[in-house]
């Protein structure tokens, strides 16, 4: 199993508009961080975890011309909005995509892109062709990768995250239920979120990512939806040797 970070940024991502910081003018391509959101290749199949803002983008850069499914880990725009960049994949595949997320989720979908599923609707151009399901916490089969939703606290709003065979995806989380925890002690990769340096509404700061990792005991853990206080080389050389920071284009086997 393949996983290639399309986005490794949080929601303006880097360079943030109208900054002019030192890691939002950096040259280094890794402090370069479209909208976060992770490709998973296993057996021909492609899982993509979210349409972020930049999907069109991050498919061109990675030479992408057919996705699968999608798995949606919430309705926020930064990770739904490139949902119209779907269409040329059902165009040039001749496919319908399954979409997959929890009841709440899939509700704001269904009603904030009423021009793609109320067929009612007058539409200017051609409309993605998607099917919408809801999750109920069961492991199901998609690919040949077995994927596991779980809840994960964003402030109030209770979002997924995905467990992929031995491998999680966690991002935009404040809080990890009892419950979710227990599936995700041991893992072979576990990729979670760290938004900064400093305390955070809705999401985890570095300290308490590195303390959730320290609990969970994954072999290997990887840092993303980072804003602009990471310089990738500064933070690298800090963090303990399991632990690092993703990086757009970052590919990983599990």
């Amino acid at each position: 199993m393949n996983i290639l970070f399309l986005g490794s940024g949080t929601s303006t991502g880097i360079p943030s508009l109208c900054c002019d910081c030192d890691v939002c003018q950096s040259n280094d391509p890794k402090n370069k961080r479209l909208r976060s959101s992770v490709l998973i290749h296993e057996n021909g199949h492609h899982l993509l975890i979210d349409t972020s803002t930049d999907l069109r983008q991050q498919c061109l850069a990675h030479g992408i011309s057919y996705i699968n499914y999608v798995l949606y880990t919430h309705h926020h725009a930064d990770h739904v909005h490139g949902i119209d960049e779907l269409r040329s994949f059902n165009h040039f595949n001749s496919t319908v995509i399954p979409c997959y997320g929890n009841k709440n989720t899939i509700s704001v979908i269904r009603t904030k892109f009423d021009y793609i599923f109320n067929r009612t609707t007058q539409a200017g151009g051609g409309l993605p062709k998607l099917t919408l399901n809801s999750l109920n916490g069961e492991t199901f089969s998609l690919g040949g990768v077995l994927v596991t939703p779980f809840d994960i606290l964003h402030g109030n709003l209770k979002i997924l995250g995905y467990k992929f065979n031995n491998c999680a995806y966690i991002t935009d989380c404040s809080g990890i239920p009892d419950a979710s925890r227990r599936k995700l002690k041991h893992l072979d990769i576990l990729i979670i979120n760290a938004v900064g340096f400093d305390p955070h509404p809705t999401h985890f700061a570095l300290s308490q990512a590195l303390e959730v990792i320290e609990d969970l005991q994954p072999k290997r853990a990887i840092l993303t939806h980072i804003n602009h206080t990471f310089d990738h080389e500064k933070v690298s050389r800090q963090l303990p040797e399991n632990i690092e920071l993703a990086y757009d284009g970052m590919s990983v086997e599990a």
